[in-house]
């Protein structure tokens, strides 16, 4: 059995003007160890699947059907108590903002060890020294010094590493990070990558990578899952996604990457723009935007199909490989050479 499972999670926000739906019909699992992705634009959904996990939907936002099994139990149904015994304790968060996480009047040391007290009956002396330890795991310099520095006088790269450090603390089976390079130089987002790797390995951790950047998941993440308007659209392998995409939309994902642009010329791009969840076109949410669509796709939500190694959710992912011999991904997608 899987460490985490999720079964047909629907995540909903009760507005005025009524019930709009956020995520529907998302399933996938993590086993001990395993380092998934979760891929797409702003919008789709990724940051509110991580939440879900944690039960962390803040009103209006609730949710409304569906299972999550965490070594065997299913966290949509736990009460606030039993949730603190998982928060932090077996499941961690990095969020993207190290500044909105860290408390600006506090020292590193102190906010270290209100976590440890607020989860565990040890001395101060005590959790002193576990922080201390977490802070040489993750490669912070003068380990000593920091634990008694404020956020303030720390670089982002710095306070990216406390956030990981803290989320290290009561040595957790899974740790969810939610865009954890956002706002950092390409140089620490690559340091920031190879310390999450490395820990993953070394202890055996459960890793889900919440990103928009395909680049980052293929250097990280065994499997990945890549989300559209609330809906999982592609899964599988991340080597075989990154190399044989089957979903016109993560082709699309991966030409708009800048190393797969031509010198001097723009970007590529998929035209158009994600739907607003409240006026999501009939049958497929990404037909708007694509090349390939016919009726089928405006009439009919696509279930999923096993297309190579992956689950793909497209009504033209089979004529596509049947046409050409292989998949979209070596077509010429939406996206390719696009000006806008």
């Amino acid at each position: 059995m899987a460490l985490l499972e999720i079964h047909d999670l629907e995540v909903k926000f009760a507005l005025r003007s009524g019930p709009v739906t956020a995520l529907r019909d998302i399933s996938f699992s993590l086993d001990r160890g395993q380092r998934l992705g979760i891929v797409g634009e702003s919008g789709a959904g990724k940051s509110v699947a991580a939440f879900s996990i944690l039960n962390l939907i803040s009103r209006p936002g609730y949710i409304s059907k569906g299972k999550i099994l965490f070594d065997g139990n299913d966290l949509a149904q736990l009460n606030p108590s039993q949730l603190r015994n998982v928060r932090g304790n077996r499941i961690s968060m990095i969020f993207q903002d190290p500044m909105m996480t860290l408390n600006p009047v506090l020292t590193v040391g102190a906010q270290m060890v209100e976590s440890l007290q607020a989860h565990t009956r040890i001395s101060r002396q005590e959790a002193r020294k576990i922080a201390l330890e977490k802070l040489r795991l993750v490669h912070i310099p003068s380990p000593e010094k920091r634990l008694d520095q404020y956020p303030h006088e720390l670089s982002g790269g710095m306070k990216q590493r406390i956030i990981i450090a803290i989320a290290l603390l009561l040595n957790p089976d899974i740790i969810i990070a939610d865009e954890p390079t956002t706002a950092l130089d390409v140089t620490i987002q690559a340091e920031i990558m190879d310390l999450l790797l490395e820990l993953c390995e070394d202890r055996n951790l459960g890793l889900i990578l919440i990103t928009h950047d395909l680049g980052v998941v293929s250097q990280v993440t065994e499997r990945t899952i890549v989300m559209y308007a609330g809906r999982i659209i592609e899964m599988g392998p991340t080597k075989e996604i990154i190399n044989d995409a089957q979903h016109p939309y993560t082709q699309g994902l991966i030409n708009a990457l800048p190393q797969q642009g031509i010198p001097g010329r723009r970007l590529n791009q998929i035209p158009g723009s994600m739907p607003p969840l409240q006026q999501l076109p009939n049958g497929c949410a990404f037909h708007p935007r694509c090349a390939y669509a016919k009726a089928a796709c405006k009439e009919q939500i696509p279930a999923f199909t096993q297309s190579g190694g992956c689950q793909v959710a497209c009504h033209m992912v089979a004529e596509l490989v049947n046409q050409a011999g292989k998949s979209p991904a070596l077509e010429n997608s939406p996206s390719t050479g696009q000006d806008s």
